[in-house]
Formats: C-alpha cells, structure tokens, sequence
C-alpha cells in the first residue's frame, strides 16, 4: 500500500469521528453509531459514478424507448393487474392514480430489480469525505442514521446506490424521513423488500407534493407553424388555460382540439429538446414529477410509461 493511499484511508477514519462524534450530538445512540460505523469503508468507485455521470445527451424521442421499452410495459401491466387491489387501496388512500406508483417503481429500479448494492452509509461517508456537496451528503448521512435509530431497518441492510439513494423508490434518507409510509401496517417503513410500503411511500411522497388525481400530467402536443417558443417553460407567469393554448393554436399531436374542461386547468407548454423535438402541455402533476426528479426526461419517461398501464 502506498503513503499515499495510507495517508487517505487514515484522513476518511479521521472524518468518519466526526462523523459520529455529530452523530451523538444529535442524539444518535451509541449502538447505532457503533453498528453503522463497524465496518465504513471508503468507496472510490462512489466517487468516480459521481464525476463521471454521462455527458452525451439523449433526445426524447432516443431516450424514452430506452426508459420505457416494450418489455417494461408489459411487465408493468403484469404488475399493475398482480398487485391491483393493494395498488387501488393505497391510491385511493393518497389521491393518486395507482399507474403513476407503478411507472415510478419501473423507472426508478425496473420494479425493485435495481435497487444499489453499496452500503448507504459507506457511500454517503464517502461523498461527504470527498467534499464536492459535503453538506448534502453529511446531512443525509445524519438522515440515515436516524432511520437506523427508528428500527426500519438494519445497518446492513440498508442499501443503495453510490449516491445514497435507497430501496425500491430509491429515497435519499431525508425523503424517506419525510415521505416513507407504512402500507401494510406492520410498524416498519421497509422500502427495501416490502411492495406494500414502496407503493405507500410513493404515493405519500407524491400526495404531499401536490399530486391531483382528478386530471393527469399532460399530453404532447402540435404547434402551429411560427409559434413564438419564447413562451415556454414552466415559471409561474407562463401558465396559461388549456383554452389559452388552444386559442394560439396548440393541438392534440394529432392535430385534433385541445379538450375543453368545465374547469379549466392550468398548462405550461415544455420543448425539453427545441423546437424540432417532442413538445409537450403539462399540468402541475408533471410539476410534482419534477420535484421527484429534476429532470424533463425523467417526468416524461415516467408520465410515458403510466400512460400506458392499464
């Protein structure tokens, strides 16, 4: 081993006392420090996922047969028609149609398949260490260890990706401190191996975002030729009524009008890839998606694959 190296690994344990040294002050026993701490190794590979995450960009119309392809859709209706009574019970539970907690579940970890083999608490010591975003990552570390704390899971069980997201909905600890749920009632919030409680932490995640289940996330859309694009985007002031859009001559892709609704809603138009790509009229569902995921393609791979579960 080299000076070198020796040197880092005794700098991480110095950080990894600090690490637990806040970890008692903020009340943390000492059993749960000592058991998440036991065996904390520093995770290099972390690191690299961390500055390496691909630049090349995808369009939409590459990206969403990828995060949606035919064998996840049928899967998804599999699972949909498989796990339907307890999907219904927690949708009407939450105000959230059960196709998006599915469509949510086969993105995020292809229904629970692809969940992150790291230890959370070597990953998030690690990113922490490495300083890029300390705060986050320190701050979700405390996070973790307070759901250690609360007995939902054990130390090592607890896994997740390089980043330190976990279980099936992949939650970073402060989510899953805000937004887990217990589905079936046993006392625990077992986002890593019990179905009942993935649905119910996502749809509650969901439900406290905004989510409104009497209308859906939105459609794509046709411009008439010319359309000024500078009225994209989804701030606030560029909101307009469905019969708004409809009056500047935004169609259905099929060129078919715009539904008319006894209440009008609220709809921001979205061209993620400019104007010669996909572009699309989104509701504030779509907003909450985004709350899940900052990202367009995320919202729309999504949105996608719950449109067609059924």
């Amino acid at each position: 081993m080299s000076g070198a190296v020796m040197a880092a690994d005794v700098e991480f344990d110095q950080y990894v006392e600090g690490l637990k040294q806040e970890a008692q002050q903020k009340g943390i026993s000492q059993q749960v420090i000592d058991e998440a701490f036991a065996d904390v190794t520093y995770k290099p590979r972390a690191v690299k996922a961390d500055r390496n995450q691909p630049e090349k960009r995808l369009t939409l119309d590459e990206y969403i047969p990828r995060a949606a392809p035919a064998w996840k859709v049928k899967q998804a209706r599999e699972l949909y028609r498989q796990h339907h009574d307890e999907l219904v019970t927690i949708g009407k539970q939450y105000g959230v149609q059960p196709r998006f907690i599915v469509a949510l579940w086969g993105v995020e970890s292809n229904f629970g398949k692809f969940t992150g083999g790291y230890s959370v608490i070597d990953a998030l010591a690690t990113m922490a260490y490495d300083g890029r975003r300390e705060d986050f990552f320190r701050s979700e570390a405390m996070a973790a260890l307070t759901i250690l704390e609360q007995g939902h899971i054990s130390a090592s069980e607890m896994k997740g990706s390089w980043a330190g997201a976990m279980g099936q909905c992949q939650f970073m600890p402060s989510s899953f401190l805000a937004f887990a749920a217990d589905g079936n009632g046993d006392g625990k919030k077992d986002i890593w191996g019990t179905e009942a409680d993935v649905f119910a932490s996502t749809a509650n995640y969901l439900s406290k975002s905004g989510w409104d289940d009497n209308f859906t996330w939105g459609r794509q859309v046709k411009l008439p030729k010319g359309f000024d694009l500078s009225i994209q985007g989804r701030d606030k002031d560029k909101a307009k009524t469905l019969s708004e859009w409809s009056a500047l001559g935004v169609t259905r892709y099929d060129g078919s009008p715009l539904p008319k609704l006894t209440n009008d809603i609220d709809a921001w138009l979205i061209a993620p890839d400019d104007e010669n790509g996909r572009v699309y009229l989104v509701y504030n569902n779509y907003n909450v998606l985004m709350k899940w995921n900052r990202s367009y393609y995320f919202a729309l791979a999504v949105s996608h694959l719950a449109d067609l579960i059924y």
